[in-house]
C-alpha cells in the first residue's frame, strides 16, 4: 500500500504536468527589433554604447543587419562631423606645434567622416535587389572606408606626441578624450559592418 504522500503525489503531478502555461503576450515590432539591435551589438566591442546610442531607432531597423549597419555608420558619423566642428574651433586657441596637431587633426578627421559617409551611402545602396557578387563588392568598400576611417582618427590622437605636454595640456588632453570616444562609435559601427559578411 502506497504511503499517503505517494498518493498524494500521484494524483497531483500528472494534473498539474499537463495545465499549460499562459501564452506570453506578442511582442510589439519595436521591442522585437530592440532585442534584435540588443543581440548583434552583444558582438561589438562596445556593447552598451552600440545599443544606448542605436536602440533610441529601433522602429526604423526591422530586425535588418543592413539597416543597423547603416544606422551606426550614420551615427558614427554624426558624431565625427561634431567632433571635426569641435578640433576646428580650438585651432584658435593653440599655437605652435599644438596649432599644427590641431590643424592636422582637423584634416584626419575630415577625412575620417568623408569615409563614413562613403560607407553609409554605400550601405544605403544594399537596400536595393543585388546580385551576390555586388552585395559582396559593397560590404568591401564599406568595411575598407570604415576602417580607414578608425585609422584616420587614430592618426589625429598620434599627432599630439611630439607636441610636448605629455598629454597633460587641457587641449591635448580634451582632443583626446574626445577622438577616443568617437573611435569607440567607429569600432562598433565597423564590427556590425563585418558581421554582414557571414550573413551575405
Amino acid at each position: 500500500m502506497l504511503p499517503k504522500v505517494a498518493l498524494l503525489l500521484f494524483f497531483v503531478l500528472p494534473h498539474a504536468a499537463c495545465t499549460s502555461a499562459p501564452a506570453p503576450a506578442p511582442m510589439s515590432q519595436e521591442e522585437d527589433a530592440t532585442q534584435f539591435i540588443r543581440a548583434r551589438c552583444g558582438a561589438t566591442r562596445y556593447p552598451d554604447l552600440c545599443f544606448t546610442s542605436l536602440s533610441l531607432y529601433a522602429a526604423d531597423v526591422h530586425r535588418s543587419p543592413v539597416r543597423l549597419a547603416c544606422l551606426a555608420s550614420n551615427v558614427t558619423l554624426g558624431h565625427l562631423l561634431s567632433l571635426c566642428s569641435h578640433v576646428s574651433a580650438l585651432r584658435k586657441a593653440g599655437d605652435g606645434r599644438e596649432a599644427a596637431a590641431l590643424r592636422d587633426c582637423t584634416d584626419t578627421l575630415g577625412d575620417a567622416a568623408d569615409q563614413v559617409e562613403r560607407t553609409t551611402s554605400e550601405l544605403g545602396r544594399l537596400q536595393d535587389p543585388l546580385e551576390r557578387s555586388e552585395v559582396a563588392w559593397r560590404v568591401s568598400n564599406a568595411q575598407t572606408w570604415m576602417s580607414a576611417a578608425l585609422t584616420n582618427e587614430d592618426t589625429c590622437s598620434d599627432g599630439f606626441q611630439d607636441v610636448g605636454g605629455g598629454g597633460t595640456g587641457a587641449i591635448e588632453a580634451d582632443v583626446r578624450r574626445r577622438v577616443e570616444k568617437v573611435k569607440q562609435y567607429t569600432s562598433n559601427a565597423l564590427a556590425l559592418v563585418n558581421s554582414l559578411v557571414d550573413r551575405r
